[in-house]
């Protein structure tokens, strides 16, 4: 038996007894030689690698992905007989860090500090006596409000951090209750906390029901001291809104390591939106573990049982 291993990133999973692996370029066609193969790992993939896997590989019954969205797999039309898992939980802390780093240089003022550095400015106003909680904004976790909207396995790894901080963490997920010892609200019900929210954290993925979840309307909701940050996906906010809402200071700042479109073209006015920090979806990209998983779901699959974050 064969699994086809993407040429993305180094990889070495162990195999069951009589399973060879494959590695093939993720984003050209399988080759030939290949189509006979019964599993499939996906990371990094063109279009044109997940159309030739779903046309070519006929004997395919198992696609492993190393991200926690499969849209893109979806997308590409394989069969039901073909059993999908999803890398949930493989970027959980390469997420948090990025997120913690977005949020942190927000509340730390480091865009700022670094523009009076690169003017040879020793900026007063950034440093000596300060207050811990000024009027109109936060300059500290200590206390801070934090919701985190999406709260899988990336907002449960973040939420201890962030409380280890001082912050009050809560979720938000589509039922509330308790998750990974924080309290979760309904998503229902997220209209009546976002007026006392210091920190919305969206971790949402990409689906019909979640774009634009971040709209003109929870934007206005937040305290104009409110930050935002979004290391789920671009379309889950109105890009527009949010660039209305911060020059007009409506919000206090905001950090975005994912946009709609991607990239973010050259000419979209986001990019000149005040107290603002773009990075290139740079938070993930590095699944901590994948080897691991593989050859839990690879086993799991010759065994005939459950898989570790199955999608059908």
């Amino acid at each position: 038996m064969k699994i086809i291993l993407p040429d993305t990133m180094p990889l070495a999973p162990e195999l069951p007894e009589g399973w060879e692996a494959v590695t093939v370029d993720a984003r050209a066609e399988i080759p030939a030689e290949h189509h006979d193969a019964a599993a499939l790992v996906v990371w990094g993939p063109s279009r044109r690698h997940l159309a030739s896997a779903a046309r070519d590989l006929q004997d395919l019954r198992l696609i492993q992905s190393l991200s926690a969205g499969i849209d893109a797999i979806e997308a590409a039309g394989f069969g039901d007989q073909v059993r999908i898992a999803t890398g949930a939980g493989l970027h959980s802390k390469t997420v948090s860090e990025h997120a913690l780093a977005l949020l942190l240089a927000l509340v730390r003022r480091l865009p700022e500090a670094a523009d009076a550095q690169r003017r040879h400015t020793w900026d007063r106003a950034l440093g000596g006596v300060q207050e811990l909680h000024p009027e109109g904004r936060v300059t500290t976790l200590i206390g801070a409000r934090v919701l985190v909207w999406g709260f899988g396995q990336i907002g449960q790894h973040l939420a201890p951090i962030l409380a280890a901080l001082g912050a009050e963490v809560r979720g938000v997920a589509r039922s509330a209750g308790e998750r990974a010892g924080f309290p979760v609200i309904a998503e229902s019900a997220i209209g009546a906390e976002l007026g006392e929210t210091d920190v919305l954290i969206n971790i949402l993925p990409a689906t019909e029901q979640t774009r634009h979840a971040v709209d003109a309307d929870v934007l206005a909701a937040l305290p104009d001291r409110a930050l935002l940050i979004n290391v789920g996906r671009g379309d889950t906010v109105d890009q527009v809104a949010l660039k209305a809402a911060l020059e007009s200071g409506g919000i206090g700042g905001a950090g975005l390591d994912v946009t709609s479109p991607e990239p973010l073209p050259a000419e979209d006015p986001l990019w000149d939106a005040p107290n603002l920090i773009i990075t290139p979806h740079g938070a993930g990209g590095r699944p901590v573990g994948a080897d691991e998983r593989i050859a839990r779901n690879l086993a799991a699959f010759v065994a005939g049982q459950e898989l570790i974050s199955p999608a059908r």
